[in-house]
């Protein structure tokens, strides 16, 4: 590895940590947030039970209300999914069929 690429690696790691420490505060513009759908008032405004939502997600109905209750956040897959019902919600209506 060069060296300069190592160095740069090193810095990255190392004002991760301070990040992290609350010892560095970033830029404002260098720092990126993803809203994460409200998944109750989703579920909710689609008429749902937690138990529908699950199946309709390919999840369980205890993933689904941890999400609701913010013990856990949806990663991966679910929250791309997620995101595009909160976009394009009559996508409901074709997972309902799948």
């Amino acid at each position: 590895m060069e060296k300069q690429l190592f160095e740069d690696l090193v810095s990255g790691m190392n004002e991760m940590v301070a990040i992290e420490n609350g010892t560095f505060q970033p830029k404002p513009e260098n720092v990126h947030r993803h809203a994460i759908p409200n998944v109750k008032t989703l579920r909710n405004n689609f008429g749902m039970k937690q138990a529908e939502f699950a199946e309709v997600m390919g999840t369980s109905v205890d993933l689904v209300s941890s999400w609701e209750q913010n013990r856990r956040i949806p990663t991966g897959i679910a929250l791309k999914l997620l995101c595009l019902l909160e976009r394009e919600p009559e996508l409901i209506n074709t997972l309902r069929s799948i």
